[in-house]
């Protein structure tokens, strides 16, 4: 029976807040790894919906994991980026090819995440 308090979720003491036993992981790695296998799903299959589904799923899960530690505010940040991320891959494809604009957009959603999510989950912003 609950009692609509809430616990802190820490994986080991002296961990960070963040939700689930992977506090070492960054937020920044699944939210890059995101793009990238959204992008794949909808290579591989042919259907971008579901390459889209693979997106919002992970993005949720970043921001789900995010969110006590480095506050709402940062997270629609780096949302924001994811999506700018995603648009950004469409505009550059053209010029430098599908797989490489995916890349290098994945490499800025990491930084950006860094950033905006994972600095402040460590303490450091």
């Amino acid at each position: 029976m609950s009692t609509g308090t809430r616990t802190p979720v820490l994986a080991r003491p002296g961990a960070s807040a963040v939700r689930g036993p992977w506090p070492a992981l960054p937020t920044a790695a699944p939210a890059a790894a995101t793009l990238v296998v959204g992008f794949a799903v909808a290579q591989g299959t042919g259907v971008r919906a579901l390459g889209g589904a693979v997106l919002v799923a992970g993005f949720a899960w970043c921001a789900w994991r995010a969110q006590p530690v480095a506050g709402t505010a940062r997270v629609s940040l780096a949302a924001l980026l994811g999506i700018a991320c995603f648009v950004g891959s469409h505009l550059l494809a053209p010029h430098v090819g599908a797989w490489p604009a995916v890349v290098l957009v994945a490499a800025v959603l990491a930084v950006g995440t860094v950033l905006l999510v994972d600095a402040k989950a460590h303490g450091r912003r």
